[in-house]
């Protein structure tokens, strides 16, 4: 699966495609099991997509300095490769997880 996305994560459009699948098709998943509207979901997927983007996006990063490759004029502790669409990637698959875990447990909290 690791290198299934790293292939898809090669191409923007390829990338932009299966996160939209993803997305849709969490999406469709939760307002399915829940009867939640469209608007919700689409709220709520959102605030679980930024949230787990900011838990994914330290993982497997290197600083420039770590790599020895920093480049002239730039912050030594920036990612020599920060591998944004692959983090796209896993971050609406977590998220989509995330989402559909969050729909099942809001009935037994009384929402």
């Amino acid at each position: 699966m690791i290198n299934a996305i790293r292939m898809i994560a090669t191409s923007t459009p390829a990338t932009v495609t299966v996160i939209l699948a993803i997305t849709i098709g969490a999406i469709i998943v939760g307002i399915g099991v829940l009867g939640m509207g469209i608007t919700g979901a689409l709220a709520l997927f959102f605030v679980v997509w930024w949230t787990m983007l900011f838990a994914v996006l330290p993982f497997g990063i290197r600083s420039q300095l770590e790599t020895g490759e920093v480049v002239a004029g730039s912050e030594p502790g920036a990612p020599a490769a920060p591998g944004l669409r692959q983090k796209a990637i896993w971050t609406t698959i977590v998220s989509a997880v995330v989402f559909n875990i969050t729909i099942m447990l809001l009935p037994l909290v009384g929402l």
